[in-house]
């Protein structure tokens, strides 16, 4: 028996009023399947809906219609304090710009996902303490992230992510700040974490940083090419 996929996306629309009776269509009658442990790559031309896409994904954004059903859950029947649960539970995010929280060292960043969640205080320490050493950044844990490399502040965006184990990271052009080896480092290590089981969808304009992943989508005008 076929199990459900992890998303399903059915007729979902994002638009924005223009004036009266008149609307501009940023994404048009999305259909979409992604499977538990797929490594998806959205690519596409500026202004082709990618990064709305993965926003209405995480439930950042709440305007639009259709249907979406995360791990079979019905996002869009949820209120929006249900759905904010359901993205802390489920989802990592990893952004361009790291998004990391200038005023809080690595290791308070590392523990801020797991206070959303049902975590004793000791539960909390071991998690932030096994990552760090995950990530070979356990001399780094007390520095704040201008003290940090643009790449070692993506490691630590990522370890964020991911501290949580949440079963699907989306990523919005996550080696764009970064030189060569170090994006590749980066999409290495996504390649690791999705042969481990993570669900994974990333934004890039890369074709380097698509081939990584298992499967393309092409975004053009907010339609999903056939």
């Amino acid at each position: 028996m076929k199990l459900d996929p992890l998303i399903k996306l059915s007729h979902v629309e994002r638009s924005y009023p223009l004036g009266k009776q008149q609307f501009f269509y940023v994404l048009r009658d999305i259909n979409l399947e992604v499977e538990e442990g797929d490594f998806v790559s959205v690519m596409g031309p500026s202004g082709a809906g990618k990064s709305t896409l993965l926003h209405l994904l995480g439930m950042h954004d709440f305007g639009w219609t259709g249907e979406y059903y995360l791990d079979e859950t019905a996002v869009h029947r949820l209120k929006p304090k249900e759905r904010t649960q359901l993205r802390n539970e489920q989802i990592g995010f990893v952004f361009q710009n790291y998004n990391l929280l200038d005023d809080l060292t690595v290791y308070e960043n590392l523990d801020i996902p797991l206070s959303y969640r049902r975590y004793s205080k000791s539960e909390r320490t071991a998690l932030v303490a096994d990552t760090l050493d995950r990530f070979s950044i356990v001399a780094k844990k007390d520095l704040y992230p201008r003290q940090l490399s643009g790449g070692q502040q993506q490691l630590v965006s990522i370890a964020r992510a991911i501290i949580a184990k949440p079963k699907l990271i989306l990523a919005d052009e996550p080696t764009g700040n970064l030189h060569s080896s170090q994006a590749e480092e980066i999409m290495k290590l996504f390649q690791r974490l999705n042969s481990e089981g993570t669900t994974i969808i990333q934004v890039t304009h890369s074709e380097t940083n698509a081939a990584y992943g298992n499967r393309t989508i092409q975004l053009r005008d907010g339609w999903i090419l056939k």
